[in-house]
């Protein structure tokens, strides 16, 4: 085998022939089924594989000599001879992650098994649809590869995910940079000289909640992601759903109310007007200006501008307009969730994103007003909880995507 990046960037080609062409794959194989299931034996390789003993020896044995597979040493068995267990190398292969947000950017490295080995979060950004802003993007992400530790070569993939729609398999935004002929996954893949996949941050974050924290079991999820916008994760038969085109999620589009406040979309009425962290920005600097009380108004005086985090804070700090204002929003989701399980029946609802730090302020009048507006069948099937997922989830999301598409998973 030449380098591993020749190794899992090689297109598989009908036209290639020959024995050397042939067990590239069935190593690619290997490693796929280690990455899923764990430690194995040969005769369990050869079983699931279907491919013969002594084929698996020589290719097991030779991605042991390239330390890509590990040789764990031998298994307790009831009786008879003891087989070697084999598993991924952790040192082998690694990937990379990353999230662009509105005012931070996030990175990480991850193993074979998913494992975060470094992250970091650069506070010091500001998303900007400009050139500028692209090669800021591109040359914090290279500096992040060059610094991070890990040998260049071993990193296979980078996962960049980024607010708006997306679609993974053009790899192109439809909110960012879409000025030019390329797509940005192709202008960061250029720029940096790695396998680049772009994913949709909502969608991202979703992979990253169902893959770590799912029970066994757990097939179906939504995620909700309560942030400056609102939009939604789906996974339905343990898979992401993307639509035709990758912007499957866009829940905070949706017409929910007879109003006149124009959203970020520009039409009237969507949920997210009257249901996001701007809707509860807007509507806190509107009742203080009408003279309601809070324990933000001094800082309201000094026309400072008041965010989320801060009126959640106030909440937290007894504040009743703070209060007040995160339960209608709660209220008002839970009336939309509602709509959601009983389209989609999913075993589990989970709420993320910045207003999901506000707990049972958010969440008592959610799940009260999902009960009252869904089928009573439907929501007693249904679990809820919030996210339990940090701020690096995206771009955590991210590198297990990349992980995916690399080792051939999805």
């Amino acid at each position: 085998m030449t380098s591993l990046t020749e190794f899992f960037s090689r297109q598989e080609d009908d036209n290639l022939k020959g024995i050397s062409h042939k067990n590239n794959l069935f190593k690619r194989n290997i490693i796929a089924h280690m990455a899923v299931n764990g430690e194995c034996t040969l005769s369990e390789l050869t079983k699931e594989l279907h491919i013969s003993v002594p084929t698996i020896t020589k290719l097991v044995q030779e991605l042991v000599q390239e330390n890509i597979v590990s040789d764990l040493g031998k298994v307790e068995t009831p009786g008879g001879r003891r087989p070697n267990v084999f598993g991924l190398a952790s040192s082998a292969i690694y990937f990379a992650g990353v999230n662009i947000g509105r005012d931070n950017m996030s990175f990480l490295i991850t193993d074979l098994h998913n494992n975060i080995v470094k992250e970091e979060l650069l506070t010091d950004f500001e998303l900007q649809d400009r050139p500028q802003c692209l090669e800021k993007i591109c040359s914090n992400i290279a500096h992040f590869i060059d610094t991070c530790g890990v040998e260049r070569a071993k990193i296979l993939g980078v996962g960049v995910s980024v607010s708006g729609r997306v679609n993974p398999t053009t790899g192109r935004s439809y909110r960012y940079f879409t000025s030019s002929e390329q797509s940005l996954r192709d202008m960061i893949e250029q720029r940096i000289g790695i396998r680049v996949l772009l994913e949709n941050d909502t969608r991202a974050r979703c992979y990253a909640e169902y893959t770590n924290s799912k029970s066994k079991d757990e097939m179906d999820v939504l995620y909700l992601h309560l942030g400056r916008g609102l939009a939604i994760g789906i996974v339905m038969n343990g898979k992401l759903y993307y639509g035709k085109s990758g912007f499957a999620g866009e829940f905070g589009h949706i017409p929910f109310f007879d109003n006149e406040i124009i959203c970020s979309c520009g039409k009237k009425g969507c949920l997210e007007t009257e249901v996001s962290g701007i809707a509860i920005e807007q509507k806190f600097g509107r009742l203080i200006s009408q003279g309601v009380n809070t324990i933000l108004r001094e800082k309201y005086n000094k026309h400072e501008a008041i965010h989320v985090d801060e009126i959640i804070d106030a909440a937290k700090h007894d504040d009743n307009l703070s209060i007040e204002l995160i339960e209608e929003v709660g209220e008002k989701a839970g009336k939309a969730v509602a709509f959601l399980i009983n389209t989609f029946n999913p075993e589990t609802v989970i709420v993320g994103g910045e207003l999901a730090e506000a707990g049972d302020y958010l969440m008592l009048p959610l799940k009260s007003a999902t009960n009252k507006y869904s089928l009573n069948l439907v929501y007693k099937d249904t679990k809820f909880r919030l996210s339990k997922m940090g701020k690096t989830a995206s771009a955590w999301g991210a590198a297990m995507l990349i992980r995916n598409q690399v080792l051939g998973l999805c």
